[in-house]
């Protein structure tokens, strides 16, 4: 393994890079040397051992006379999956334990193995369950993972998933998110493999597993009844996690205070490895002012909210708790909180047909009551277990064909304003799973192959995204692209190259004064007051205080942030506040913001 990295070493001396061609002919060459042509040396296995030769054989690694450009080329060589960061930040994805639901919606999996909505077949879902879905060891091993396949750790986006966050006891969601704190703020301490094993023997010696198979033989009995009709997904997973299970000897360490919250969140302002990003998913019937406060404390900056159809009549024949009005009340109070909406949308629910969706899905994007920041728009999938099983074998429900499917979704896209971001067209649904619908992974591939031969004109956020591709920042245009919602007048801001690709954007609410002065009590801001609901730079992800060749760390960001609130001034507003994340407290500093509260505000005059 040493003469493959030597050689690699070598080459980028001399070549200044390596394409995925060269690489692999090294590699090739050395496996033909060491047995016979046979493929012995693989690139995932490259940068592992190089970490671990350089942490724990120093000596030897020294030899290797590796400076840090060097490296740094040899890194970028090296990683594996290149687009895991090439939206700006490494995200990592935490599940929640199973818990119980206030919704029974007929299309969603039943796993009591996991939290609803969930499989426990899903890669995220293996990884918290072989966790204990701690969040200290989930996000701890996840970035361990990252950093050996060679990504920037030191920008990091949490998403928690795990049916509906707002369903969970307060004392637990303090204590989930002061855990994912808690470990980037300690990953790079020596003692933290300690640490790891230290909290898997609290839930081992609570008799709690984690082995698959072993999950599988305890929870068999107990998925046959639910999947059967016997007892409701609630009944069961009470009886597996509540009162008198395992789980409640690990209930009493579940807990933490907003104290202990706020104290590491003040860690993590200058630590390694820094939160830029918090999401949480939720149902629209389960926020409040109060519930939106809270997210806010906790971190939050972006909010996954379930709307699924603009249709009550095939919500309500699904038994989706809460109804449209609910959705509309909280998309105006997430908005004027400052948070980003990631909305969820389905095609193929039972009731809707094609015409039917596309018509939903352009009035969500484009309505003033809708028009979310991002989409998740993904086709429902038959699952075992669920109420649409019957539906499906009444034949009151059939999937799409894939020419139907593909030509619905090629057209939401096609139909998505330059504002919106398209984030999934897919759930991580294992095909074993899935019964009937859509098995095929590479679906959004599908839709934009579609886009390609109708020729149509695309603006949505994530088909024009710069990525790894090169661009010259002299080229670059800036535009404000204005929209209205029915509670603010938004202002989205993009850098983009003379092709349309866009290289960062601003998001930019004017919230309505009336409407803010009417609702005071319920909310943070003044009649007066704007605010910047996000900020984002593309390109592979640059480590903090360091420039590069991407996107970030040239003034982008900064001449946003400075275009918005001259467009605040002139809109009369007197302050601007920004939903900034814990991690990136200390950049608005230097822009001029000051802590206030849920915010970091800036003065106009």
């Amino acid at each position: 393994m040493d003469d493959v990295i030597l050689d690699i070493v070598h080459a980028l001396r001399e070549r200044g890079s390596l394409d995925a061609r060269e690489l692999d002919e090294i590699m090739r060459a050395h496996s033909k040397k060491a047995h016979d042509g046979r493929r012995v040396f693989a690139k995932k296995h490259l940068l592992p051992y190089y970490f671990r030769v350089r942490e724990q054989d120093p000596a030897r690694w020294e030899s290797w006379h590796i400076d840090e450009a060097t490296e740094a080329k040899l890194i970028a060589t090296l990683r594996m999956k290149p687009r895991r960061t090439a939206s700006g930040v490494a995200t990592v994805t935490v599940i929640t334990k199973p818990w119980t639901c206030t919704s029974a919606c007929s299309y969603c999996p039943n796993d009591v193995r996991m939290p609803k909505s969930y499989l426990h077949r899903e890669p995220a879902c293996q990884r918290a369950e072989r966790n204990f879905f701690d969040p200290y060891l989930q996000v701890a091993n996840r970035l361990r993972t990252l950093a050996q396949m060679g990504h920037p750790t030191d920008k990091v986006e949490l998403i928690v998933l795990g049916g509906t966050w707002c369903d969970y006891p307060d004392a637990y969601q303090l204590w989930f998110v002061s855990e994912m704190f808690r470990a980037l703020n300690e990953l790079d301490d020596a003692p933290t493999p300690a640490r790891c094993a230290e909290r898997r023997r609290l839930y081992e010696d609570a008799g709690i597993a984690s082995d698959p198979d072993e999950l599988a033989r305890r929870c068999a009995s107990a998925q046959q009844r639910v999947d059967a009709g016997e007892v409701s997904f609630n009944e069961e997973v009470r009886r597996l996690y509540g009162t008198a299970s395992p789980w409640e000897q690990a209930a009493a360490f579940q807990q933490a205070t907003l104290d202990e919250l706020e104290r590491a969140q003040r860690v993590n302002e200058a630590a390694a490895h820094r939160v830029v990003g918090l999401v949480v998913e939720t149902r629209p019937d389960t926020l409040t002012p109060a519930r939106c406060a809270l997210l806010r404390r906790l971190g939050c900056t972006k909010v996954q909210i379930g709307v699924q159809s603009l249709d009550e009549d095939v919500l309500r024949a699904q038994g989706r708790a809460g109804t449209l009005d609910d959705a509309r009340r909280a998309f105006r109070l997430l908005r004027l909180f400052g948070f980003k909406l990631h909305a969820h949308y389905m095609v193929n629910l039972p009731g809707s047909d094609p015409a039917r969706d596309i018509e939903g899905y352009r009035r969500f994007a484009t309505e003033a009551a809708w028009a979310p920041d991002e989409v998740k728009l993904y086709p429902v999938a038959l699952v075992a277990g669920t109420g649409l099983v019957t539906q499906y074998e009444m034949g009151t429900w059939r999937p799409y064909t894939e020419d139907e499917l593909v030509g619905v979704l090629a057209t939401d896209v096609a139909n998505t304003p330059p504002y919106l971001r398209v984030s999934r067209m897919i759930r991580d649904i294992s095909a074993q799973d899935i019964l009937a619908g859509n098995k095929k992974t590479n679906l959004r591939q599908m839709v934009e192959s579609r886009l390609a031969q109708t020729g149509a004109h695309v603006d949505e956020i994530r088909y024009r995204e710069i990525g790894t591709r090169p661009f010259d920042p002299a080229e670059l245009a800036l535009s404000v692209v204005p929209y209205e919602t029915d509670v603010t007048r938004e202002r989205f801001l993009q850098w983009t190259c003379a092709d349309g690709r866009i290289v960062g954007f601003l998001r930019l609410s004017l919230p309505d004064a009336a409407y803010v002065r009417a609702h005071e009590q319920d909310l943070p801001i003044a009649p007066d007051e704007a605010m910047i609901r996000e900020v984002h730079v593309y390109g592979a992800a640059a480590r903090i205080h360091r420039a590069g060749a991407a996107a970030q760390h040239h003034g982008l960001g900064h001449a946003l942030v400075e275009r918005a609130c001259e467009i605040a001034r002139d809109e009369g507003y007197a302050r601007i506040n920004v939903i900034s994340s814990v991690g990136t407290r200390e950049y608005y500093r230097h822009l001029g913001f000051r802590d206030n509260g849920l915010y970091q505000t800036r003065e106009l005059a």
